[in-house]
């Protein structure tokens, strides 16, 4: 079996036993056929030796890679080689003695308090603006639902363009949205951005193009939701109107932003992991830092020695 149809093999496998998205397959893809392409004159994937899985992590890190690309690249190979372990495609594991490239552990670029206020501030009133046409009207009321949602509720952009128009039929405090791996979660919806959502679900629903689409945020696109980077971009742009650098901002950034003022405000990080739908409690710890202050001024204001 050639190296490529080896590759299928082990995407299909983690589409139907993982339930992996497409986002994740896509970039399985594009690691493993790198890798492929750089290992073809010594033998391809296929064939690799540990000294041609150090070759490949060197040609990446000649090629100006971050450490953590790096490591990315390197765990799609390990998952590779051990799916042809076990299928038995091959009797070894030539990542196995492979060392991880070490790893900075940056902090999340995240959002003060006044800043999100601005924002938020800011899409409320160009919603409310008089004298909008009918479809500027709705791009900005889309706008405000979707800024008040990532608040409320730290969803993945891929989360929150896949929802389904029913959330917006709904009074509940929570909703249940699929993440990653296909698993479920409750997360909150607070009553401002119930009524945001609200208020873009009437316009949405009174347009006639949009009567068949299950999505609250629909689209004119293959998957029949709003693209990703659309989002993205009309999210700086609001932002470069609050006046915060385009920069500073993305959906990534609010949804860091939900976790860290949640935690500033007292919430436990069990929770906020449950609420961001995190696997494992070592990725919500990298928030943790927004806490020093607080655990700081609490040593300082209410332990007996502090003076």
């Amino acid at each position: 079996m050639s190296s490529a149809l080896r590759i299928e093999s082990f995407l299909e496998m983690m589409s139907a036993e993982r339930g992996s998205s497409d986002n994740t397959l896509a970039a399985y893809r594009r690691d493993l056929e790198d890798a492929q392409g750089v290992l073809a004159a010594r033998g391809g994937l296929a064939k690799a030796a540990p000294a041609d899985i150090a070759f490949y992590l060197e040609d990446l890190s000649l090629r100006g890679f971050a450490s953590t690309t790096q490591a990315r690249h390197l765990s799609a190979l390990c998952q590779f080689y051990r799916f042809l372990y076990s299928e038995g495609l091959r009797g070894d594991d030539p990542t196995a003695t492979i060392d991880a490239p070490r790893k900075a552990r940056n902090l999340p670029k995240t959002m003060g308090e006044s800043l999100v206020d601005r924002l938020l501030a800011r899409a409320e009133a160009e919603a409310s603006e008089a004298g909008l046409s009918d479809a500027e009207r709705a791009l900005r009321v889309r706008m405000q639902a979707i800024v008040e949602l990532f608040y409320a509720t730290g969803l993945r952009v891929s989360e929150l363009v896949q929802l389904p128009v029913t959330v917006a039929a709904r009074n509940d405090r929570f909703f249940a949205v699929t993440g990653k791996g296909g698993k479920d979660r409750l997360v909150p919806l607070s009553p401002v951005a119930r009524e945001a959502v609200k208020a873009w679900a009437a316009l949405r629903n009174a347009d006639p193009q949009w009567a068949d689409s299950r999505f609250l945020f629909p689209a004119r696109s293959k998957e029949g939701y709003l693209a990703r980077q659309v989002v993205a971009r009309d999210l700086k742009a609001l932002g470069t109107r609050a006046g915060i650098r385009a920069a500073d901002l993305s959906p990534h950034v609010l949804r860091h932003a939900f976790a860290s003022h949640l935690l500033q405000n007292g919430a436990d990080l069990r929770a906020v992991q449950q609420l961001l739908g995190h696997a494992d409690i070592s990725t919500t710890q990298i928030y943790t830092h927004v806490l020093e202050k607080t655990l700081s001024d609490l040593v300082a204001n209410h332990h007996p020695l502090a003076d």
